[in-house]
């Protein structure tokens, strides 16, 4: 499976940046984000509970980060293993630019499934992860209104702080993704 796409986020690149890199803002916008845990400096471990139909199961996941540029641009690789579910993985490439009212995150996905979650339809497959991309993007956007005013948009210095890798987003929505495909075969 193969997604791209962009979309303009109310807050600047740096603020997107560190959104990205929060654990509380992914376990927010992450359809059943239940755990996310740096084991390294360059790796995490993702948690989640997804619910297709009348599947549902629980998904561990693996997210190894390169080629990070903050606030611009990382690459991520990604497996998960729902059990009998079957398995997701893959690489997401993320970008971040300034844009007029905010910036501009990009993406682009390469995925594949296996087990019984493969079984299933592809458009089904595809559809099941631009909708779960798409809801993402939405509480995204929400929470980062949320935090920051609309004159907070306009560039600032924003003061550092340590978080978690901004390609961690792309990675657990890639493995919701997966998770979904998984369940729904």
């Amino acid at each position: 499976m193969e997604m791209q796409g962009s979309r303009t986020i109310a807050a600047t690149q740096q603020q997107a940046w560190e959104g990205l890199n929060d654990p509380e803002v992914l376990k927010a916008c992450i359809p059943g984000c239940e755990k996310v845990e740096r084991v390294a400096d360059d790796r995490f471990n993702v948690g989640l509970a997804v619910k297709v139909g009348p599947v549902s199961a629980k998904f561990a996941g693996r997210i190894t980060l390169s080629d990070v540029q903050p606030p611009q641009r990382y690459t991520l690789a990604f497996d998960g293993q729902g059990g009998a579910a079957g398995f997701g993985k893959g690489t997401a490439k993320v970008e971040l630019s300034p844009a007029e009212g905010g910036c501009q995150l990009a993406y682009a996905v390469q995925a594949q499934v296996g087990g019984r979650i493969a079984q299933v339809g592809q458009r089904l497959i595809d559809g099941v992860a631009r909708s779960m991309a798409e809801d993402f993007f939405k509480r995204f956007d929400a929470q980062m209104q949320q935090r920051y005013a609309p004159a907070a948009v306009a560039p600032t210095a924003a003061p550092a702080r340590p978080t978690i890798a901004p390609w961690l987003w792309i990675v657990i929505a890639a493995a919701v993704a997966a998770a979904a495909f998984w369940l729904l075969r």
